[in-house]
């Protein structure tokens, strides 16, 4: 699946709402984060607790090149959480962590701009 980071790329393809309904997105607290030295882009491997229904995730994001590991703590980001694992180098991403990207095509988190429980699911 390629996916295009260009703001001006037309929308995709429709989908209906039970297609949406199938993607499990939730917001969680990153606990833990180092960066992952072996990726090929800047990278981060995270953990992030989705709350007592999903629980702990290991991620691996392409997030390094804006934050810092020790800056990430305690931030909430959005995943998807009903991917099957992922195996990325030698580390396994159980969760894909959402994010967009900026004008240099680095990512930016996506987050909740009000705490919300872990484990809230997007509507």
């Amino acid at each position: 699946m390629h996916l295009d980071h260009d703001p001006s790329a037309a929308a995709g393809e429709e989908i209906g709402f039970g297609d949406f309904l199938k993607v499990d997105i939730r917001v969680g607290t990153i606990i833990a984060a180092e960066v992952y030295e072996r990726a090929r882009k800047p990278s981060m491997k995270l953990r992030i607790d989705f709350g007592p229904g999903v629980g702990e995730r290991r991620s691996v994001g392409q997030v390094a090149a804006l934050y810092a590991a020790e800056d990430l703590i305690g931030r909430q980001v959005a995943g998807v959480v009903n991917f099957p694992p992922r195996q990325i180098g030698k580390a396994l991403s159980e969760a894909l962590t959402l994010g967009f990207a900026d004008e240099e095509g680095r990512v930016v988190l996506f987050s909740p701009d009000k705490p919300v429980p872990n484990g809230s699911r997007l509507f």
